[in-house]
C-alpha cells in the first residue's frame, strides 16, 4: 500500500490521478489516495487499482490486458418484434393434397396471378422517367416537392384542403403507418386497433414498447365499430386510434354516419386518429367512400395511403402520409417529427416518385372501373357460394380484396379452432385460407378475392366438399362430445 498526494502521483506509466479525475464521468475533489494493486510482481499483465479516498473506496477496473469476449446479441426491439400472420403461418407444418393443384387465397397481392395487370400509362410513366435519367439521386426524405405538390393536388378537396406541406411520401403505406405511430406514441402509451385487424399495427406498436388495446368490430353490422367498446378503451395513455377504412381483412366500408359517429367518439377524448386509408376508394358500384378527414374540421387526423392496392404496384413501395390539421393542434411538432422520422431512410423510390404526377394524373378512370368489376363479381361469386354451404356463414363485403368467413365450429366438431380447420382445407383440398387468428378473431377465415374467376369457383367447390365432409349435426356433435 502506498500513501500519496495526488499531484505528485506518477507510476508503472499511469498517468496522474489528477487526470484520471478530470476523465472520469463524476468529478470529485480527492486529497489523497490509498493504492492497491493486486497482481504478482512487478510485470503482472494487468493492474486492478482500487481507489481510496477519505475513507471511501472506489473500483477502476481492469485499466490494461482485458481479454476480449464476443458478446454479440439481438436488441430488445427486434425481440419485441412479432408479426402473428407469420407466426400462425410458419407454424402450420401441413402439405397440400398432391393430387390437387394448390389454390392459395392467402395473400392480399392483387399481382400473383397476373389476372390483374397496373394500366399501360402506369408503366410507361415509370419506363420514360427512368429513360431520362433525371431521378437516379437522392430525393428530399419527404419527397420531391413536385411529387409531394401532385399528391396534394390529388386529394385536396374543400372538405379536406391540402398543400405539399401536408404530405410526406413513404416507402410504401406500411413504412406511412410506421411513422405516425412513431410521431404519435410513446413507449408506456396506448393505441386503439380494430379486431379483427390488419397484424402490421400490433406488429409496429410492440416493438417500438407501445401497447396495443383492441376494439371490437361487429360482423353482424358489416363490421362496423362497437363504439361503447372503443371508447371504454381511452385512458389518459391513448395516443392514438386507428381507423381502416375499407378495411383488411373484412372488406367492409363505413358509412358516413358511422364514421361522423366514430369522430365524435376521438373528439370527446381528444384523440388522435390515424387513418389506414390504402384501399381507398376501392369500393363496389352500390357503396361509396368517404375519407374521414373530409367529415372533421377538429379532430387531427394522419391518413395513410399509396399507390399499392389502388394501382395494382404493391412491389413499387410508394405511400404517403397526408397531414389534416385544420385547428393547428399537431402545430409544428407533429411535422417537425415527421420530416426527423422520414430522415432515417431517405424517403421512397426515386423513378417512382419522378413518375407519380402523371400516375395518379393521367391513369384513365376504365383502369379503375375494371378492377372494381372484377373485384365484385369475384366477391359476389364467393359470397353465394359460400353462403351455401352448411356451417359457413360469410360477411359480404363492400370493397377492397376480401371477405371473412365464420366457421360455426359447433358442427365441425373434430377441429379445435379455425387453424386446425385451415390446415385440414390445405392437406385434403390444397386451398389455402388465412386464419382469422392472425387477426385476433378466431373462428373466421380470411378469403382474397383478387384471384381469377374459374379459380374462385374451383376453390369455393373443394371448401363445399370439405365443409360437407367433416359437417355434423347438432346431434351427431354431442355424440362426439361424448365420445371424448
Amino acid at each position: 500500500m502506498l500513501l500519496v498526494p495526488h499531484r505528485c502521483l506518477l507510476w508503472k506509466g499511469l498517468p496522474p490521478f489528477s487526470l484520471w479525475t478530470k476523465m472520469s464521468p463524476v468529478f470529485f475533489r480527492m486529497d489523497s489516495y490509498l493504492i492497491q494493486v493486486n497482481g504478482p510482481g512487478d510485470h503482472a499483465p494487468l493492474l486492478d487499482v482500487h481507489l481510496k479516498t477519505n475513507g471511501n473506496s472506489m473500483s477502476l477496473g481492469k485499466v490494461k490486458g482485458r481479454k476480449p469476449r464476443w458478446a454479440v446479441r439481438a436488441s430488445e426491439m427486434s425481440k419485441k418484434t412479432f408479426n402473428p400472420v407469420r407466426a400462425i403461418v410458419d407454424s402450420m407444418k401441413v402439405e397440400p393434397n398432391p393430387k390437387k393443384a394448390m389454390i392459395s387465397l392467402s395473400l392480399g397481392d392483387p399481382t400473383v396471378f397476373g389476372n390483374l395487370p397496373t394500366n399501360d400509362e402506369v408503366t410507361r410513366a415509370v419506363k420514360e422517367v427512368l429513360d431520362s435519367g433525371r431521378y437516379n439521386g437522392y430525393a428530399p426524405s419527404v419527397g420531391y416537392q413536385s411529387c409531394r405538390e401532385a399528391v396534394a393536388a390529388y386529394y385536396n378537396c374543400p372538405e379536406a384542403p391540402l398543400e405539399a406541406q401536408d404530405v410526406i411520401l413513404t416507402s410504401g403505406c406500411s413504412q406511412a403507418i410506421e411513422l405516425a405511430l412513431a410521431v404519435l406514441a410513446n413507449p408506456g402509451q396506448n393505441i386503439l386497433v380494430p379486431r379483427p385487424g390488419f397484424s402490421l399495427y400490433k406488429t409496429l406498436a410492440l416493438s417500438m414498447g407501445i401497447e396495443v388495446k383492441l376494439y371490437n368490430l361487429l360482423p353482424e353490422k358489416s363490421w362496423e365499430i362497437d363504439l361503447k367498446h372503443l371508447e371504454s378503451l381511452v385512458d389518459e395513455k391513448t395516443a392514438c386510434l386507428i381507423v381502416n377504412n375499407p378495411s383488411n381483412p373484412c372488406g367492409s366500408v363505413f358509412s358516413k354516419s358511422h364514421l361522423q359517429k366514430i369522430l365524435a367518439v376521438a373528439s370527446r377524448q381528444c384523440v388522435p386518429i390515424l387513418a389506414d386509408e390504402i384501399y381507398g376508394d376501392m369500393v363496389f358500384a352500390d357503396c361509396k367512400y368517404e375519407p374521414i378527414a373530409t367529415l372533421s374540421t377538429n379532430v387531427p387526423i394522419l391518413s395513410c395511403g399509396g399507390l399499392a392496392k389502388r394501382w395494382l404496384v404493391p412491389g413499387w413501395r410508394m405511400g404517403w402520409i397526408l397531414i389534416h390539421d385544420r385547428r393547428d393542434i399537431f402545430g409544428n411538432e407533429i411535422r417537425d417529427g415527421l420530416l426527423r422520422l422520414s430522415q432515417r431512410i431517405l424517403g421512397p423510390c426515386t423513378i417512382v416518385q419522378g413518375a407519380l404526377e402523371r400516375i395518379l394524373h393521367q391513369t384513365p378512370p376504365e383502369f379503375y372501373h375494371n378492377t372494381l368489376s372484377i373485384l365484385k363479381s369475384n366477391a359476389d361469386l364467393c359470397y353465394a357460394a359460400l353462403s351455401a354451404i352448411p356451417g359457413l356463414q360469410p360477411v359480404r363485403p363492400a370493397g377492397a380484396m376480401y371477405l371473412m368467413v365464420e366457421i360455426e365450429m359447433e358442427h365441425f366438431p373434430e377441429f379445435e379452432n379455425d387453424v386446425e380447420f385451415t390446415e385440414r382445407l390445405i392437406s385434403e383440398q390444397s386451398v389455402f385460407c388465412l386464419p382469422a387468428t392472425c387477426f385476433e378473431y378466431p373462428n373466421f377465415f380470411r378469403v382474397v378475392i383478387t384471384v381469377p374467376e374459374e379459380m374462385i369457383l374451383e376453390a369455393c367447390s373443394r371448401i363445399q366438399e370439405f365443409c360437407e365432409m367433416h359437417y355434423q349435426g347438432a346431434e351427431g356433435a354431442q355424440d362426439l362430445e361424448c365420445d371424448k
